[in-house]
């Protein structure tokens, strides 16, 4: 039977004020993003302004002595100098670190951070090329028949044809289909469609309006200036791409009565080709990178300092800030309020964010330091719940930090994520890490012999030999991440 009654609990729950949901979603933007976060609140917000602190330059873009001097500043000041102490008068419910464990599609709507529900697609490549000049392969195709000289009649066929196309370039649709697709009152033979796709075949890139990939390398080929090798090579296409595809070089050398040398000239010129040639022209943008800190070695320790140019400093104008209350009337005075908290809001979360970043950056580079110094092969092993522990944050939190974050080092440009890695056992019972061992698997194969290349078993065997225990399976799966091939496929040819 149910009852009624009255119950009296104790407990503890998170209330997420809008400025803490603020805070968090601030730290969770990329720098990119960040930049359309400020811009977007200086132009809806007049209580709001850039500070005019001058322009500071990209460290690696200005000269030696202004590197030098900005690194020296920067490992004189502590984290908590980078930034002056917040106005007392902002809001102080935005706790000093975001010790959260929360799904973060509660918090707000992914699909509009850093911009309105208008800028959907825009927020989806916020790190894309702007540009308009990218073009797919139709795009590509099409622009070149519209500049040739063919008849009324016989542009419809090319566009036909080219709209015929798949990604990679190959004409998915038979002649006969595409001829049946066209008006009936162009009278079209079938000789008249094939002659148009030999114009097509014969446009940019290479390769392209082919029906196979035999076709798509000889398309190429016929475009290479004539030569002996050009000729054996379009024979070894033509009549023994089977055999080729199986590896049987031998039974290719009977045929062709040609040597091991000028075969594998032979295949190293077709690796030259694009068996795919319509990806060259996919649309894919061009991806910048910011970086959110620098790091760099100075006087013998390494120093880490944030990128100025992505996070300005703001303000709140106080021209308008001294208005408050002094206007007439009830709704500007309730409008400049507003615009003063949210202002303030947003100051105190960029400055959460600067400081956790810079924190979060400064305990990976100091937990990497052999790293900086001598390679991926000196990577150590590194876990979320490390930094967490040390900077007394949660690991959602740093989770979160080190998404989309990127950190400029003298060994090129790593995102926060690279830095993490599992743990491995060795035979001197410490750990190591599964990117210096991935380092390791590389080298070796870059130093094998290329016509007796090592397996999966043989690395096993030297990773061992170097104190490294790592079950075969193990070494075939880093192998394979790294997208380098099997030993029978990186196998040169044998001599006959």
């Amino acid at each position: 039977m149910l009852r009624q009654g009255l119950d009296i609990r104790i407990g503890q729950t998170l209330s997420m004020t809008p400025q803490l949901q603020q805070a968090i979603r601030l730290l969770q933007l990329s720098a990119v993003e960040l930049q359309e976060e400020i811009q977007q609140a200086l132009e809806e917000n007049p209580l709001l302004e850039l500070q005019e602190t001058g322009d500071d330059p990209e460290p690696d873009a200005a000269g030696p002595a202004a590197a030098e001097q900005e690194a020296e500043a920067a490992a004189e000041l502590s984290a908590e100098a980078d930034y002056p102490e917040p106005d007392t008068a902002l809001s102080s419910d935005i706790p000093d670190d975001l010790n959260l464990d929360t799904d973060w599609g509660e918090v707000y709507d992914l699909r509009t951070a850093g911009g309105t529900a208008d800028s959907d697609a825009d927020n989806q490549g916020f790190l894309e090329n702007q540009g308009e000049g990218d073009e797919d392969l139709q795009e590509h195709l099409l622009w070149q028949v519209r500049m040739s000289n063919l008849s009324e009649t016989d542009q419809q066929v090319a566009e036909a044809i080219v709209l015929s196309l798949d990604n990679a370039g190959y004409l998915v649709d038979s002649l006969d289909e595409i001829r049946a697709s066209l008006p009936l009152e162009y009278a079209l033979e079938p000789e008249d469609v094939e002659a148009v796709l030999k114009y097509i075949q014969s446009l940019d890139p290479a390769g392209v309006g082919a029906r196979d990939l035999r076709e798509c390398l000889l398309l190429q080929l016929k475009r290479l200036p004539e030569s002996v090798l050009q000729l054996k090579t379009l024979r070894l296409v033509d009549q023994h791409l089977v055999l080729l595809e199986k590896r049987e070089y031998r039974e290719i050398q009977k045929r062709l009565k040609i040597d091991q040398d000028t075969l594998e000239a032979a295949i190293s010129l077709l690796r030259t080709l694009h068996p795919k040639p319509g990806i060259l022209y996919s649309g894919a943008r061009t991806d910048y990178i910011t970086p959110d800190v620098y790091v760099r070695k100075f006087r013998g320790e390494w120093v880490v300092s944030l990128n100025q140019n992505i996070s300005p400093h703001l303000s709140v104008n106080q021209l308008y800030a001294d208005m408050i209350g002094k206007v007439k009337g009830n709704a500007d005075n309730q409008y400049l309020k507003n615009n003063l908290q949210q202002a303030r809001w947003l100051i105190r979360s960029l400055e959460s964010r600067n400081s956790t970043i810079l924190s979060v950056a400064k305990t990976i580079v100091d937990r990497q330091r052999a790293f900086m110094q001598y390679g991926e092969q000196a990577m150590k092993p590194l876990i979320l719940r490390d930094i967490a522990e040390e900077l007394d944050m949660h690991e959602s939190t740093i989770s979160r930090v080190t998404t989309n974050k990127y950190m400029l080092t003298p060994r090129g440009i790593f995102e926060f994520k690279y830095f993490f890695s599992s743990q491995l056992e060795t035979d001197t019972g410490s750990g190591c890490s599964s990117t210096a061992i991935r380092a390791m698997i590389r080298q070796l194969i870059a130093a094998e012999n290329s016509r007796s290349p090592l397996s999966d078993s043989r690395l096993t065997h030297l990773l061992k030999a170097e104190g490294i225990n790592v079950a075969r399976r193990t070494v075939a799966k880093y192998r394979e991440s790294m997208d380098i091939p099997a030993s029978h496929d990186r196998k040169s040819l044998v001599t006959s």
